[in-house]
């Protein structure tokens, strides 16, 4: 059972633990933007040392017991928060919140030996998206000071119509997303995002779209840069999925 698990994820993993040697320098910490967490106003984890949240249910007991150290960053934390409000974006550092696992599920790839420090940012309540890329243009600036921006969610998540049951809608949404981020740049590329709801099977490809919104930030940080597709998958248990990188 585990070797059919490390196979089906095998792709997946391979793309995520490439990311940190295919940038051009290691960055000095990581912003990350993850779906498994939503708060009444955009909220930053301040702990230096975050602990874990297993916010699952029903899995192998095992998997309460996953460790991932990696070190917060207080000043960074407090840096976005700066940003945020200075652009009328309230915001808050939260000194209580630990890693979720939209954090330390890739994390734990990307960074196996969790040396480099994270810091998680909330998405907003109500999920609206230009909310997000507005957000993401306020921190752009942090890219420059060798922050790198990862947005932590999934192309297609429609849990009750999974594997083979998403594997039409999923195909037709990643298509279309595919076109928007990867074929299409600054003003053009904003605007279809906003308006994915109108993007085919948007709705059966994301019922809610947590899981869609953390790219909305990424997309933000990086408008007028190209975009590019690091992982494809037509089979991922019967779905289409991609994950994508923006700049160099």
């Amino acid at each position: 059972m585990k070797q059919q698990r490390e196979s089906i994820y095998a792709n997946l993993a391979r793309s995520l633990s490439e990311l940190l040697p295919s940038l051009p320098t290691r960055p000095e910490a990581i912003l990350m933007i993850s779906a498994h967490w939503e708060e009444e106003i955009f909220t930053v984890q301040g702990h230096s040392n975050p602990g874990m949240i297993y916010d699952y249910f029903g899995f192998p007991e095992h998997t309460y017991s996953v460790k991932y150290p990696a070190p917060g960053h207080s000043a960074l934390a407090n840096k976005v928060c700066e940003l945020l409000n200075n652009a009328s974006l309230s915001a808050r550092v939260d000194v209580t919140r630990g890693y979720d696992h939209g954090m330390y599920s890739p994390m734990a790839l990307i960074d196996p030996k969790a040396q480099i420090p994270v810091v998680q940012l909330s998405l907003k309540q109500g999920l609206d998206p230009l909310a997000h890329i507005k957000v993401g243009r306020v921190l752009e600036p942090l890219r420059s000071q060798g922050i790198l921006i990862v947005g932590s969610g999934l192309s297609y998540h429609n849990l009750r119509a999974f594997g083979i049951l998403g594997k039409e809608a999923s195909a037709r949404f990643d298509s279309w997303l595919l076109h928007s981020v990867v074929e299409q740049t600054g003003k053009d590329r904003t605007e279809r995002l906003l308006h994915w709801e109108d993007a085919p099977s948007a709705r059966e490809a994301h019922p809610r779209e947590e899981h869609l919104i953390p790219l909305m930030v990424a997309v933000g940080a990086s408008e007028s840069e190209k975009g590019h597709l690091i992982y494809h998958e037509e089979d991922f248990v019967g779905l289409t999925v991609s994950s994508f990188r923006f700049g160099s």
